[in-house]
């Protein structure tokens, strides 16, 4: 509605239209937009903006956001000349963040990425210095691997989803981690020593997702991806996993697809920014 009039001083277009959803309510449809309306423009807006970017005469709106006032969803500006986002949107945000389940969150997520690539799934998440497998789904082939090991492991730097979370992690908690547990040696192929730890975080930093060619099982090779909140921080990951003979260029291709795909929209669910995810920038943290 009115998206012709939505450009008012930088603020942004406004979310659904009012009147698109027909079993909608009016007042509600309008309120909503205005507290939108008022983050988009970065969190204070003047009543006249407001209105003109909702498409409503000044009056209408200011009935509309007297009543947010009251219920301390907004709140007047410096001067009494702007609004702002009131006190009470906090309250709201901190119930939202407490009551976040990464593992019942990820549940559709993992069993979209199982029922695309069809090899197991994992999501794992560190508690402690320990890493914990969540949640799992075995493969739908006849030749198949483990989906992983269960409850926890002191395998983060062998891998894919310790070092998806690894990499992402301030160097002080990472030598924690390895001065309590060590760099146990699974495989002929997993790292012992931090210094090759340390270049392969960097890697997987840069290029966006951890790989593990046989470091914790043989003939077993991984992928992971870091899931992130809604500060930004990595919060888990995702994994998955599949027999090295099944692994050519062209196949882990399509499995890392899926998989970024999936962790990116993870991650947006849980509130983390579009702008950081799998741009390939280096967190102050993780340098």
């Amino acid at each position: 509605m009115n998206e012709e009039r939505a450009e008012v001083r930088g603020i942004m277009p406004a979310r659904p239209p009012i009147g698109r959803d027909k079993g909608g309510i009016q007042a509600l449809d309008r309120a909503f937009l205005i507290l939108d309306i008022i983050a988009d423009a970065g969190g204070e807006a003047k009543l006249t903006d407001i209105a003109a970017t909702a498409g409503l005469n000044v009056s209408t709106c200011h009935h509309l956001i007297s009543t947010l006032y009251n219920w301390g969803y907004v709140a007047r500006g410096i001067g009494s000349r702007t609004y702002t986002l009131g006190s009470r949107i906090l309250h709201l945000s901190a119930a939202c963040l407490r009551q976040v389940d990464l593992p019942r969150r990820a549940q559709l997520y993992v069993d979209r990425l199982n029922d695309e690539t069809r090899e197991a799934v994992q999501l794992a998440v560190m508690q402690g210095t320990d890493l914990m497998n969540v949640l799992r789904r075995d493969s739908r082939y006849a030749v198949r691997v483990d989906a992983g090991m269960g409850g926890k492991t002191n395998a983060a730097h062998a891998t894919a989803t310790g070092k998806a979370i690894l990499a992402w992690l301030p160097p002080t908690e990472v030598e924690r981690i390895v001065a309590t547990h060590g760099l146990t040696a699974f495989t002929p192929n997993t790292i012992t020593s931090i210094e090759n730890l340390t270049e392969e975080l960097r890697l997987t930093r840069r290029q966006g997702f951890a790989t593990d060619r046989e470091e914790f099982q043989p003939g077993v090779i991984c992928i992971g991806a870091a899931v992130r909140d809604h500060a930004g921080a990595v919060v888990g990951s995702i994994s998955v996993s599949s027999p090295i003979f099944r692994a050519t260029p062209e196949y882990l291709d399509q499995i890392r697809t899926h998989l970024i795909a999936v962790t990116d929209e993870l991650s947006m669910e849980l509130g983390a920014p579009g702008a950081i995810l799998h741009d390939g920038a280096k967190p102050a943290a993780a340098e």
